[in-house]
């Protein structure tokens, strides 16, 4: 996948075509003459309609191969003032969570016509007004939108416009009145905390993730919560920042031991951070779940088979972008209602990285 517009997913509709000669566009109706049918039957074919007999689809394919047929999709959009396409720009396609959200954005709005344009920001508000300002181009019915770290509604509302068909996702932003799906980020850091405290753990961190994203926010004060409920105190220098990536959580690590008594577990912000700081906790010769207990977030398709394996709390990704494509479909439907805040519930999933303290 590209940051720049990918189309994937099914739902093409019926417009102009152009061959890549010199010679002039070829048209749906130049398809139909042909072949001796009508141009509805070719329109159907082109957006996969199951109206259409095996047969007579066959044959329209063969043809439009044969004249190198080339879908003008901006075409069929101009002329039905719609668009069959949905953008979908998320902040870090390297993570598998979001991955495995897109994958179900695109199997949600592919199964109701809908093709997916990807962008990803790569974290930085920058690249996120580039990436919009190119998909908008294409004129898409609505945008899916997990906003980078350091976003700006009003900078955002500069590149979209009057664009009302949006939904964030998961980071809130001040000043936005657009649709939102929401995780449970505070009480799913709440129960992870919690848990921790149960096993006996009294020193505990908050590891990964930057302050200024409501996500993190929201996890810090579940954590912070867990702890003032059991008496514990909330210490600024055990919350410790990373990029929420695997390779910058290793490279903090030490982070965790720069005072005595260190902590003897972490509650980290995603399961990517999760798994770097078993990578730098391995380096230093301290066994994740024996020696140093940890818990993630997400419950990524990796955590269940890393060693060891991650207790986190489960979001079930791809069950969340079928989720978030549904209510931007909604959106499109009742363009005129009022903004809808929808949260996700989380479920902790207990495995081996969670140890109780050593005596």
């Amino acid at each position: 996948m590209k940051d720049k517009a990918t189309a994937t997913g099914k739902g093409a509709r019926a417009g102009t075509g152009r061959k890549t000669t010199g010679r002039r566009a070829v048209t749906v109706t130049d398809i139909a003459n042909a072949i001796g049918v009508s141009r509805a039957t070719v329109s159907l074919v082109l957006r996969g309609s199951p109206l259409v007999h095996a047969d007579t689809r066959a044959r329209v394919e063969a043809e439009l191969r044969r004249q190198r047929y080339v879908y003008n999709r901006g075409a069929a959009n101009l002329r039905r003032q719609t668009s069959s396409s949905v953008a979908l720009v998320i902040n870090d396609l390297s993570n598998p969570f979001f991955a495995e959200f897109a994958a179900g954005v695109d199997e949600a709005l592919g199964a109701r016509g809908y093709v997916t344009l990807l962008g990803s920001t790569a974290e930085s508000p920058e690249r996120q007004q580039a990436v919009l300002s190119t998909l908008m181009e294409h004129m898409p019915a609505g945008l899916i939108l997990s906003p980078a770290e350091g976003s700006d509604s009003a900078q955002l509302r500069q590149v979209l416009g009057a664009h009302g068909n949006v939904l964030l996702f998961n980071r809130e932003l001040d000043g936005a009145d657009w649709d939102f799906l929401a995780l449970d980020n505070q009480r799913g850091a709440y129960m992870a905390t919690r848990h921790l405290i149960e096993l006996g753990h009294k020193r505990i961190a908050f590891f990964g993730g930057h302050a200024d994203s409501s996500s993190c926010r929201q996890r810090r004060a579940g954590y912070a919560q867990a702890l003032e409920e059991a008496g514990l105190e909330v210490e600024d220098d055990r919350m410790i920042e990373s990029a929420p990536n695997r390779l910058e959580a290793a490279s903090r690590t030490g982070e965790l031991f720069a005072r005595e008594p260190a902590p003897t577990a972490a509650v980290c912000y995603n399961d990517t951070v999760a798994l770097g700081l078993m990578l730098g906790l391995a380096s230093r010769g301290i066994h994740p779940g024996r020696d140093f207990a940890i818990t993630g977030f997400d419950d990524i398709s990796e955590a269940a088979v890393t060693t060891p394996p991650l207790t986190t709390l489960a979001v079930n990704p791809r069950e969340r972008g079928r989720q978030a494509a549904e209510l931007l479909l909604r959106r499109l439907g009742e363009p005129e209602a009022p903004p809808q805040r929808t949260t996700a519930s989380v479920e902790l999933r207990i495995r081996e990285s969670s140890g109780a303290p050593r005596p």
